[in-house]
């Protein structure tokens, strides 16, 4: 008897638009195509679901962030779920402040948005986050704290506490691999 084949439709559409919005644009100081996080964020969650809604929100996480999509656009092509869960993992920019001087209070709005968050969006961030953990625990090896000036705050200290504060946020992912790894660099990253 043949296996049926996995209906991907929906998965396949977010990987082309993540890969159009994202088009032409550089991962922070890495020198190679943007869309590398998103596809890897994808990836990650897909190691603990197969849930193709869940795995589409990860390769679009930072589109309405990012670039010129808007929620409203990812509602009307994927639905009411994945424009949702792509929510939880869109930082709102606070106008009257510049990226810098509003960093603390954007990243806690994302701590204390993750810790409310249901279930599935807490995958999904887990996702991006380990993935941003990743580069930053490689680039931290070859750069020391010379890395912490390519971010909009340079105090290891501020990253130091937020990856914590994300590390608690999500901690009821705790009996996966991603988190265990998440909170592993997390370690090796921040010693003290």
């Amino acid at each position: 008897m043949a296996k049926e084949a996995l209906d991907t439709d929906l998965l396949d559409r977010a990987i082309i638009l993540a890969v159009k919005s994202h088009a032409g644009t550089e991962r922070r100081g890495k020198g190679f195509p943007y869309i590398v996080h998103p596809l890897e964020a994808m990836a990650i969650v897909a190691t603990m679901t197969s849930d193709q809604e869940m795995l589409a929100a990860a390769v679009l996480h930072d589109t309405v962030e990012d670039t010129d999509v808007t929620l409203e656009e990812i509602r009307a092509e994927f639905g009411d779920r994945v424009a949702t869960l792509v929510a939880y993992e869109s930082e709102e920019k606070i106008d009257e402040m510049s990226a810098e001087s509003s960093w603390h209070a954007r990243k806690q709005a994302t701590l204390d948005r993750l810790a409310a968050a249901p279930h599935d969006a807490k995958v999904v961030a887990l996702g991006d986050k380990l993935s941003n953990m990743r580069a930053i625990a490689r680039d931290y090896v070859e750069m020391g704290d010379a890395l912490w000036s390519r971010f909009h705050t340079s105090d290891p200290r501020e990253h130091a506490w937020h990856y914590r504060g994300l590390a608690e946020s999500l901690c009821e992912l705790r009996d996966t691999a991603p988190y265990r790894e998440f909170e592993t660099l997390i370690e090796q990253v921040f010693l003290n």
